[in-house]
């Protein structure tokens, strides 16, 4: 069992609900655990927030002990620093102990970067673990956002929730044609409609690789396969640029660690820069147990061995989410073996 901190990251487009979302998860008694980062510039990130805690009182710096028990601060310098100096004063009882860490982003943040401050930052690494992306769609203008802008496509793709939020302002065929579209885009994300942020944090929180009940790796609902083998995430109105691709490459067996590493590495290399997301589950012969694999971009997240678990017919898979990939050289490279 993985006993680091797990992290949420939740984004989403500009006005989609983002912090009412968050502040119905910290007025919840299963939240209070909970220390969340507001990536906003000033104050008027943690004032949102704090509108509604009214029994909110100062702890340390930035950072504020909410009426519910969660720890809140927001981002003054680098994401990186800001965890480091949450964990240290956790460390230094300076605040409160808290067992998880949500990441709200500002609406226009790509989430690749963020996800590798998880990745990269030794310290940050060691004491942390992403859990899952979740991301708010508007229900009433996520079609034209998904259209105009790259950022809002870029989160959609990389969630592993999706949220449809202000459900009340779509019409059931607005509603109906986002849902095709998100699941084109990204077709392995858990879809759910909120409305006034309420929903059930169980819905969005331990969604990832462990399950914090059974203390045990859900390798299957982590990696979220795409039901088909090919989609493909089209722009939308017809045209004809397939920027966003997602798909599954089943490897042979039996396989070694030793060998799949530097070709995942290539991989991640060759095709960062439009390399949104790579998730695997790898049953290597040189090894004694099996593998979740993860990257983002260029880098590799350094390996998870999911020791106790098994599966009736061990299947090596790696789904790859990116823009403009050459998903047959992709297929050649991992299939090499």
């Amino acid at each position: 069992m993985d006993k680091r901190i797990p992290v949420t990251l939740l984004t989403g487009f500009l006005g989609s609900g983002k912090t009412t979302l968050l502040n119905h998860l910290l007025s919840q008694p299963a939240m209070k655990d909970s220390a969340v980062i507001i990536n906003e510039l000033g104050e008027a990130g943690l004032d949102h927030i704090l509108a509604t805690q009214v029994d909110s009182e100062h702890i340390a710096d930035n950072t504020v002990l909410l009426s519910s028990g969660c720890v809140c601060c927001t981002l003054k310098n680098e994401l990186a620093d800001t965890m480091r100096d949450l964990f240290f004063k956790r460390a230094l009882q300076a605040i409160p102990q808290f067992n998880r860490l949500i990441i709200e982003t500002t609406g226009m943040a790509d989430p690749g970067p963020i996800l590798a401050n998880l990745m990269n930052e030794p310290v940050i690494e060691s004491v942390f673990r992403l859990d899952a992306v979740v991301v708010t769609i508007d229900s009433e203008y996520g079609l034209q956002q998904l259209q105009a802008h790259a950022e809002a496509r870029k989160q959609a793709a990389m969630a592993d929730v999706l949220l449809l939020t202000k459900t009340d302002l779509a019409s059931p065929e607005t509603l109906a044609f986002l849902k095709e579209k998100l699941i084109s885009i990204n077709p392995g994300a858990t879809q759910h409609k909120i409305l006034h942020g309420q929903i059930d944090p169980d819905f969005i929180i331990d969604v990832g690789l462990f399950d914090p009940t059974s203390k045990r790796a859900e390798p299957q609902r982590w990696l979220r396969a795409p039901l088909n083998t090919t989609p493909k995430g089209m722009l939308l109105n017809g045209a004809h640029n397939a920027e966003i691709s997602s798909f599954i490459v089943t490897l042979p067996s039996p396989i070694h660690w030793r060998d799949l590493k530097p070709v995942i590495l290539k991989l991640c290399q060759t095709y960062g820069a439009n390399l949104l997301r790579l998730k695997g589950i790898i049953h290597a012969a040189d090894l004694d147990h099996p593998l979740a694999i993860h990257a983002v971009h260029f880098t590799p997240y350094p390996p998870i061995e999911l020791e106790g678990w098994t599966e009736d017919e061990p299947t090596n898979r790696i789904v790859i989410i990116g823009k403009g990939l050459d998903e047959d050289a992709i297929r050649k490279m991992l299939t090499q073996f």
